[in-house]
């Protein structure tokens, strides 16, 4: 079933953009974009589940006392993996009874600096392990294309609820696609950032290797655009080129690159035709495409997956000092679990991984000297059903099923570098298919208004039809 909260009410089809353009104009108030976006999550989300803590009291004090910006007054969401001054972080686990955060993290304070006027916070998978949020207690996250199916992950609740109508512009991050991958099963614009591109909180800047970017979901290239133009005013990483103000498609022709093989796994049939579908466009609109694979090493998939068990068995360790006495590890899901074993029975093994990994940034560099932009599917198949990624399975079910899902995000996690997911393709079920293009490091100038011409060449399928 197709669900949708679009209506003749105060954020009519409106996106950020349009919306900002109106607040700015008075045609219509902060407070009434705030009132028509909690009726929005309240139409929809008892079939989505996207939300996991709402804080519409909070929202509706913001709007009559706004924060200078251009996005002023546009209501939004924020994943309930970062803090939020006054509203708990769960992260998708039960195994602690959350607190309200005594400040903002980083992140939200860069963030809310624009503007915008979070409603709470949005739902994930546990820790953001898993490319589906099915949570044991609380239940699975919901696209609003097909409620049968994943929203995707970690950063569903975000992508599902933009995707639905109810805001235009929604927090996410991605540790291994977690922007792209609910950006491509529910219709949207998701860009992962160049590694340090945007402000980030400690816990993510202290890991070995920083996989996870902060961004936005989006359904507009010129909203995703927009919100890195504002956010440069406010957090700006000096030892990389500006994004800028991007109004526009690009000028230049691109040497792009195609491949239909991931890392490990390759793309179904009817995927791997829609992309080279993409292709066909690209070469329509004048640019070079020519096959290759991307340069990954044999090792990557072993390497990464114990990358992310290691992650996994962090959490465990610090949890009882992070959470106090109401720390429970036996609550945490079979894909915690078991990827936490994994990391303790190949602990020896880390060294050499985290030294192999950290190479690639030099392969990726070597490879866009050759390139301008890679072109993947953004996931090696259609979008599964809810219960087909379900954590209370077996480790070993899950994992394989992940991996055979989740083949073309994770090598820009570890490169650093941007990639962006775009709505291009619609499968024979009708439900969207992300096509997702990479670039150099610092790159996302390119890739923004790379997805402006192909917005314009192939205007995105609207939920509402």
């Amino acid at each position: 079933m197709r669900v949708h909260a679009f209506t003749d009410d105060a954020l009519d089809d409106l996106d950020a953009v349009g919306l900002a353009e109106h607040l700015g104009a008075g045609k219509l108030s902060a407070a009434e974009a705030a009132e028509a976006a909690i009726a929005r999550i309240e139409a929809v989300d008892g079939e989505l589940n996207a939300m996991a803590y709402v804080a519409y009291d909070r929202a509706r004090s913001d709007a009559r006392n706004l924060r200078p910006g251009y996005l002023a007054g546009v209501p939004t969401l924020v994943k309930d993996n970062v803090d939020v001054a006054g509203m708990p972080t769960r992260s998708g686990t039960d195994a602690w009874e959350p607190r309200p955060a005594k400040r903002n993290g980083d992140f939200a304070d860069m963030y809310l600096a624009t503007g915008l006027v979070p409603l709470g916070k949005s739902q994930l998978s546990e820790y953001g392990f898993s490319a589906s949020a099915e949570h044991p207690r609380l239940g699975a996250v919901r696209t609003p294309w097909d409620t049968e199916r994943t929203a995707g992950a970690s950063s569903s609740g975000s992508a599902a609820l933009v995707a639905a109508g109810a805001v235009p512009l929604a927090h996410a991050n991605d540790g291994g696609g977690s922007i792209r991958i609910p950006a491509a099963v529910n219709g949207l614009v998701g860009l992962k950032p160049t590694r340090g591109r945007l402000a980030q909180d400690k816990l993510f800047r202290d890991m070995p290797i920083r996989i996870i970017s902060d961004g936005v979901v989006t359904r507009s290239v010129r909203d995703t655009a927009a919100f890195y133009r504002e956010a440069e005013r406010h957090y700006r990483n000096l030892d990389l080129p500006p994004i800028g103000d991007l109004t526009r498609p690009i000028k230049r022709r691109l040497r792009i690159a195609l491949t239909t093989s991931g890392v490990g796994r390759s793309a179904d049939a009817e995927t791997r035709a829609l992309t080279e579908q993409t292709a066909s466009l690209l070469e329509d609109l004048g640019h070079t495409v020519t096959e290759t694979e991307v340069p990954v090493a044999p090792s990557f998939v072993d390497d990464f997956l114990l990358y992310w068990a290691l992650l996994a068995q962090a959490m465990l360790t610090t949890g009882r000092p992070f959470h106090g006495r109401s720390w429970d590890a036996s609550k945490h899901d079979n894909l915690t679990l078991g990827l936490a074993r994994h990391a303790r029975r190949n602990l020896h093994k880390v060294p050499g991984a985290i030294a192999r990994l950290k190479r690639a940034g030099a392969q990726a560099e070597l490879y866009h000297q050759k390139y301008d932009v890679a072109l993947t599917p953004t996931l090696a198949t259609g979008t599964p059903k809810v219960g087909h990624l379900d954590p209370t399975q077996d480790y070993a079910t899950i994992i394989d099923r992940l991996l055979d899902w989740v083949a073309f995000t994770p090598w820009q996690n570890i490169t650093g570098a941007p990639a962006i997911s775009l709505p291009l393709a619609t499968t024979a079920g009708g439900l969207p298919q992300g096509m997702m293009l990479g670039a150099g490091r610092g790159q996302e100038a390119v890739l923004i208004e790379l997805a402006y011409e192909l917005e314009q060449a192939r205007p995105f399928a609207r939920i509402q039809g």
